[in-house]
């Protein structure tokens, strides 16, 4: 099957979904797409199990394998989620938060890999590398899952600031924190032997260098578009910094979502004010709210088709069940410190830290890094645990947290963004 026979059957599929959901469902388009799709996905299985000389099952898993989930998104879609989430994130609320962004997306994503990791290692007896491995990989919060969720959910400024930006920067904290513990742990496919002092570089290097690549790119297309005013040209100048930034980012061995964010970031706060007029900047971001529409449904609808690509066994089940309340509790930690701290020094939102903790998604970067693990008596374990928690927190947390923030935030986006 070739490119050119999966892409329309996806789309297809996208469209059936999306129009079954609009009509009978109304559920918010992410969650309607992984709901549908995973329930489609579970009743081709139950049709091949009554029904194997059909052949159904493995039908649709040749058309799932057939897209390499891993690359399609670490590779492809990530770099234009990133850049078309961060145009629309208001960079002052986020430098008037930046030691609580900050402290989420690297102190809070350690404190929840350390204790899923410990919990796994000490629970299931899994070497603490690899527990650790699982920890990195499911602890940062997904950017596309939370700012789709939250685009419909009310939630004061201060609050929404936080979790947007938490959830734009950690998670290149936490694929680069994933990378070394793999390298570690999994020294067959990776480089062996990182000391401490490797790690620290190779940590600076890729966080750092990111989001000096970012400044440096972002503000080259700022400069450029500032002396055209031509929206298609202004449009592609855009793509070749997206698609520029990410190729650059992987050959010079910095993070690549990292200098996507700060990239956005720079382009949406100061782009469409400086460097383009009222025409171009509407074209502009008209055009990446489509770009970011097609590519979060067809996400979505692969995030819920991947549990036919799963090898599916019983000895799956505990591992899977655990990780969703060890997730959670790692989560509570890891948020719960730093904002206690925090607190001592400045004021937070009245009923911040739940909605913090509960809208803290996991979503495709958890599965893409799961599946980029090499072979090993872990691997089916660990993509089986990841896929729970990310199918749980989409449906389960993405459907609750405006009711959660209905009901502990009464004063949804009317505080003004002053707390901290």
């Amino acid at each position: 099957m070739t490119l050119l026979d999966i892409i329309p059957i996806l789309f297809l599929i996208i469209a059936v979904i999306g129009v079954i959901n609009v009509l009978y469902l109304h559920l918010p388009g992410a969650i309607g797409q992984v709901v549908i799709s995973l329930i489609a996905s579970l009743g081709i299985l139950g049709i091949d199990y009554l029904a194997p000389d059909i052949h159904l099952a493995e039908t649709a898993r040749t058309l799932i394998l057939a897209v390499d989930f891993r690359e399609a998104l670490l590779e492809g879609m990530l770099s234009f989620l990133l850049f078309a989430g961060a145009l629309h994130v208001n960079l002052e609320g986020l430098i008037s938060r930046k030691w609580t962004i900050g402290i989420l997306a690297t102190i809070g994503v350690v404190l929840s890999t350390t204790v899923v990791g410990g919990v796994f290692s000490l629970v299931m007896g899994w070497p603490l590398l690899v527990a650790l491995v699982f920890g990195a990989l499911i602890s940062p919060t997904d950017p596309v899952a939370v700012l789709a969720i939250f685009k419909k959910t009310p939630v004061p400024a201060s609050v929404e600031a936080k979790i947007a930006g938490e959830s734009l920067f950690n998670d290149g904290v936490g694929i680069v924190i994933f990378t070394i513990l793999a390298a570690m742990a999994f020294p067959a496919a990776g480089s062996s032997g990182i000391g401490a002092g490797g790690v620290a570089i190779l940590f600076l290097q890729e966080a750092a260098g990111g989001i000096l690549l970012g400044l440096v790119t972002g503000l080259i297309a700022f400069l450029v578009m500032r002396r055209i005013d031509e929206h298609v040209l202004e449009i592609i100048i855009t793509l070749a910094l997206v698609t520029g930034t990410y190729s650059i980012a992987h050959h010079l061995h910095t993070s690549g979502p990292i200098a996507e964010v700060v990239a956005g970031l720079l382009i949406g706060n100061y782009g469409t004010r400086f460097a383009m007029s009222e025409s171009t900047r509407l074209h502009l971001l008209t055009f990446w709210e489509i770009v970011d529409g097609i590519l979060n449904s067809l996400l979505f609808l692969l995030i819920g088709m991947e549990v036919l690509a799963l090898n599916l066994m019983a000895t799956y089940l505990l591992p899977a069940a655990l990780a969703i309340p060890v997730v959670l509790l790692a989560r509570s930690i890891g948020v719960g410190v730093p904002v206690s701290v925090l607190s001592l020094f400045r004021t937070f939102t009245p009923g911040a830290m739940p909605i913090l903790i509960w809208g803290g998604l996991r979503g495709g970067i958890s599965v893409a890094l799961a599946l980029s693990l090499p072979e090993s008596p872990f691997r089916d374990t660990i993509l089986a645990a990841t896929y729970a928690v990310v199918v749980f927190s989409i449906i389960v947390q993405g459907l609750t947290i405006g009711p959660l923030a209905r009901r502990l935030l009464p004063k949804a986006r009317g505080d003004g963004g002053r707390h901290g």
